[in-house]
């Protein structure tokens, strides 16, 4: 397996130079203690108070010694000699990796642990609250955030989709479903529901007085158009009299000028109406005749061009609409998430449950995941490079452990001073 970078180190050149002070720190008192040791060697007899003296120098260079080894045994041979337990830490990166991992896994990644604590959290009353929040202004800029996240992950959504196969899946679910559909008996109820309360004259009416204006305003090409149709031989004096006669009481009709006028066109609208709607319900031939037309539109090129050029404008609008923060859409989505967080803070029932379901869902990926938690810290450590990690740890933790040859070199003095009058005493 190929060794791999250890991650960086927050602060590196401050923690160089604090780990380089304390080493000077520790090593400077050994020394200290040894040229100590060294003139009072030389200069004095074992006896009396400078027997004391000597046996706690002696003492404190044997701890000082003691701890240096220890503390640098830990990240690489003491001297580069190979001695054995020695670069701990390179020589058992592996096995801490492992066994950092059944660490937490047994103590902090545990279904117990983990509900206790997503249970202490009131997961539903932070989200909501957080979901509530407001600005000075009185805006919910996090309701607006989540509004726009969700805008962009639905047009990330629809950009992924091809347009070509979402097409043919609309189309084919449209054929599918009115391909179930009886046309004629669909109809009639239609028909049966828009003349029932004459909502259906309100669109006569308006057709009448279209007509009206349209013919109106044609008159000099209807006009030309009669009189191109009419015989050679009939003089344009009578054409002209003959179409404004013409003219004119079909104008009568429709606005109901004559006897019985546009009631009469009314009456008899509804009478066709009322004949369509018997001849769908109950003749076949009408309702063979829908049926084919219905099939001819699901046929025909234009439905999938329709679909087409549907889905692209609303894709479109979208997409536009996802990106301005102050479109409709955005404004909707944001509306319907504070109102959502407030009806849910509103519902305690809701907001319990939610806070089982929280913890639920964390113990089910501790129990599901705990195992891959575990070997990705072991296999993350054991791909790292062990020199490498050993010289992280000690930037990391170095400081503290020549704290510990300092204090190894004190205690030791003292521990051989103590010593050294027990021995007096004794002897």
């Amino acid at each position: 397996m190929t060794a791999t970078a250890a991650p960086p180190i927050p602060d590196l050149e401050q923690r160089q130079r604090d780990i380089r002070r304390a080493k000077r720190r520790a090593t400077g008192l050994l020394v200290v203690v040894t040229i100590a040791f060294l003139v009072v060697a030389t200069t004095t007899e074992r006896e009396g108070a400078t027997g004391y003296l000597r046996a706690a120098l002696e003492a404190a260079m044997v701890g000082g010694l003691a701890d240096w080894f220890a503390v640098v045994a830990i990240f690489r041979h003491p001297l580069g000699i190979p001695i054995p337990h020695t670069a701990v830490i390179v020589a058992r990166k592996d096995q801490f990796g492992q066994t950092l991992g059944q660490f937490v896994q047994e103590h902090f990644l545990n279904a117990p642990t983990i509900g206790e604590r997503v249970r202490s959290m009131g997961v539903a009353d932070r989200a909501s609250s957080w979901i509530l929040e407001r600005d000075a202004g009185g805006a919910p800029v996090n309701a607006e955030r989540l509004a726009g996240h969700a805008a962009e992950l639905v047009v990330r959504l629809a950009e992924a989709v091809e347009d070509d196969d979402l097409v043919h899946a609309v189309e084919a679910a449209v054929r599918t479903r009115l391909a179930d559909v009886d046309v004629a008996p669909l109809g009639a109820r239609l028909l049966t529901v828009v003349t029932e309360e004459g909502r259906h004259r309100e669109v006569v009416d308006a057709v009448l007085v279209g007509l009206d204006g349209f013919l109106a305003e044609n008159e000099v090409l209807l006009r030309q158009r009669f009189a191109s149709e009419s015989p050679w031989w009939v003089p344009d004096v009578i054409d002209d009299r003959i179409f404004e006669r013409l003219l004119a009481g079909v104008r009568a009709i429709i606005r109901g000028d004559t006897v019985g006028g546009s009631d009469e066109l009314r009456s008899r609208i509804d009478v066709a109406m009322a004949r369509i709607i018997g001849r769908l319900e109950h003749d076949e031939v009408w309702q063979d005749r829908a049926e084919g037309l219905k099939q001819e539109l699901l046929d025909h090129p234009a439905l999938r061009s329709f679909l087409d050029s549907l889905w692209v404008d609303a894709k479109a609008s979208l997409r536009t609409q996802a990106l301005d923060g102050g479109s409709a859409l955005r404004q909707r989505l944001t509306d319907v998430i504070v109102s959502a967080a407030e009806r849910f803070r509103a519902d305690e029932r809701a907001m319990s449950r939610a806070d089982e379901l929280a913890e639920q869902a964390a113990r089910a990926v501790v129990d599901t995941f705990g195992d891959e938690i575990t070997r990705l810290i072991s296999t993350t450590i054991s791909q790292w490079d062990g020199e490498e990690t050993a010289s992280r740890m000690e930037l990391l933790l170095g400081r503290d452990l020549q704290f510990i040859r300092i204090n190894g070199t004190i205690v030791g003095g003292l521990a051989g001073l103590v010593i050294h009058a027990v021995g007096e005493l004794a002897g």
